[in-house]
């Protein structure tokens, strides 16, 4: 089951060539997601889930910028903590649904 992100752009190149061979591919993706897009040589099927891309996006986008922020190193790791913890909700809630 490919993760949105890294996992799923390793396996896309695969999964394109198996289709290309003639394989059925049939990915299962969440509604809402970064990566994961329709292909000529796969069928998608979309379920949804309680976030929307506006919610995805600007906590990613907050996962990251922790980075750049000149912080003490705990009020740091603090941050990086509660925006991984925030992150790991939507791929626990894409699992869940």
């Amino acid at each position: 089951v490919p993760a949105d992100g890294s996992h799923w752009l390793s396996m896309r190149e695969v999964v394109d060539i198996l289709g290309q061979r003639g394989h059925e591919v049939v990915v299962v993706a969440p509604e809402v997601t970064m990566r994961i897009k329709p292909s000529k040589n796969l069928v998608m099927k979309m379920y949804s889930v309680p976030y929307t891309p506006e919610e995805m996006e600007k906590d990613f986008k907050a996962f990251f910028q922790v980075a750049f922020e000149e912080v003490s190193f705990f009020e740091r790791l603090l941050k990086v903590l509660n925006s991984m913890k925030r992150v790991t909700e939507y791929w626990v809630s894409s699992c869940e649904q």
